[in-house]
């Protein structure tokens, strides 16, 4: 049988690239080299090399998170250059990168999300109008961020200010929405034209965690997660019916992850990953599993979407 040639394109230039080189190496070591030629490629050095094999390659598996490589640029950089990749293309990758954007279809779509207002920079300096507006606790977020960078949880007026200017480190957008108490949960969505909602994940931070942020995601023994989430009949179905009409309302394909509150019988869409991390214990792979289906095979079936 003839390998596939596969780019394995990680590492790129955001706020993520370690979690990026990371997943890539795991990535490796599962893919089968008997059905797999893979060629790794780092788009911080190696653009020109990869447009220069693109004659070369069968496939590309995306494995960058964040700016330029979650958002669109890469997968249209491939586009150009005729080269299949797993997820979601140009427009979806755009949509659901932009936090904004992504909560204003979610809205038009019927799904539940919590209040916001988008901050300017002058907010800063007078953080009060937000205030009118919203009610504490607050959440600041960069706009297009991942992992959580730049985010903070505000519950007393005097520390608006200083958040805000954190986000604005990270980004020249900033999100501030209100925070809702609950448990978190993931929702994995996998396939084309039909797709499957994969069974629950939920997750638990360290009570020393106030929130799911960088360190809570990727510290060894910080986070507890459940899979499949031990949670009623009722939540499971519409968390996975959101999950789906998340998938559709931003346009994407092969797979994504729908991050969501529970808050007593409620659900709210928090933000969707097209590119969800890649590790064995990672949520989306934890998800795959419980579903029958083990990383490596998990990795295959994402080629195969990527090649339809």
């Amino acid at each position: 049988m003839k390998k596939i040639r596969l780019a394995l394109i990680a590492g790129g230039v955001s706020g993520e690239r370690e979690v990026s080189l990371k997943g890539a190496a795991e990535v490796e070591k599962a893919l089968d080299s008997e059905r797999y030629d893979i060629v790794r490629f780092d788009p911080a050095t190696d653009l020109d090399q990869i447009a220069a094999a693109a004659d070369r390659l069968d496939v590309a598996f995306i494995l960058l998170h964040g700016i330029h490589g979650e958002d669109g640029t890469m997968q249209g950089f491939l586009e150009l250059l005729g080269i299949p990749y797993q997820g979601a293309g140009v427009l979806g990758s755009a949509l659901a990168m932009d936090k904004n954007l992504a909560k204003t279809l979610y809205r038009l779509h019927g799904l539940p999300v919590a209040a916001w207002e988008m901050a300017t920079r002058a907010d800063i300096d007078n953080p009060s109008a937000l205030l009118g507006k919203l009610s504490l606790p607050l959440v600041i977020k960069p706009v297009r961020q991942g992992s959580s960078l730049g985010m903070s949880i505000v519950r007393d007026p005097e520390n608006l200010a200083s958040a805000l200017e954190l986000a604005f480190q990270h980004d020249k957008e900033v999100m501030v929405e209100e925070f809702i108490k609950g448990s978190e949960i993931t929702v994995g969505v996998i396939g084309n034209d039909n797709l499957t909602a994969l069974p629950l994940v939920e997750i638990i931070p360290s009570q020393e965690y106030d929130f799911f942020d960088y360190e809570a995601k990727y510290k060894p023994g910080a986070t507890r997660e459940v899979c499949p989430a031990e949670i009623d009949e009722y939540i499971r179905q519409t968390a996975q019916q959101y999950g789906l009409a998340a998938h559709r309302a931003l346009q994407l394909t092969g797979y994504s992850r729908t991050d969501m509150i529970v808050r007593g019988d409620e659900l709210f869409i928090l933000e969707t990953n097209t590119i969800p991390g890649m590790t064995e214990t990672s949520l989306f792979p934890q998800a795959a599993a419980a579903a029958g289906l083990g990383f490596s095979a998990l990795l295959d079936r994402l080629v195969e979407l990527a090649l339809e």
